[in-house]
């Protein structure tokens, strides 16, 4: 007897555990993607060390915020990261830089960083970084990566949430 309450114990705690991890309301592909003011590069003076913590920024990440981009009708690549502590993050934010260029004009690139955006963090339930959001020009996510991308991965993703015609073209 005592070993079965001892085990109907151990599993009660076990249940307890894991579901007090678990977010209950996880943001998901399908969701549509939280609008909060985030910081920009207007909002900070053009100090580009109040809002990144990457040391070859690209002024282009820093444009919009959040919600802002969220309301220009535009596909938006959302790139949380913190090369200040990350180097992984900052190889890639690298390569973004990279499709920030071929996507010029169709699609909004925005980096978020923990320390200078941790709001943006915890609305999208961000565990660790990098951490990329791929958000079409509704508001709905519709691909989420926890971790690094390929350059190849990320520009498939963009692809996907491109119209027709501009994918012909690229």
């Amino acid at each position: 007897m005592k070993k079965a309450i001892a085990l109907s114990f151990i599993a009660a705690v076990s249940t307890l555990s894991i579901t007090a991890c678990t977010p209950t309301s996880r943001l998901h592909v399908g969701s549509e993607a939280p609008k909060i003011r985030t910081k920009t590069l207007q909002d900070v003076g053009g100090d580009m060390a109040r809002i990144t913590t990457y040391r070859q920024p690209d002024k282009r990440m820093y444009q919009y915020s959040l919600d802002q981009a969220l309301s220009t009708g535009k596909p938006i690549m959302l790139e949380f990261a913190t090369p200040g502590h990350c180097t992984v993050c900052d190889r890639q934010l690298q390569e973004v830089k990279a499709l920030l260029d071929k996507y010029q004009g169709q699609v909004i690139f925005l980096h978020m960083d923990q320390y200078e955006n941790p709001d943006a963090f915890k609305a999208y339930q961000v565990m660790g970084d990098p951490w990329n959001f791929f958000i079409d020009g509704k508001g709905i996510v519709r691909y989420e990566q926890p971790g690094p991308m390929l350059m190849t991965e990320m520009d498939a993703a963009i692809q996907r949430m491109l119209p027709k015609q501009n994918n012909a073209k690229n």
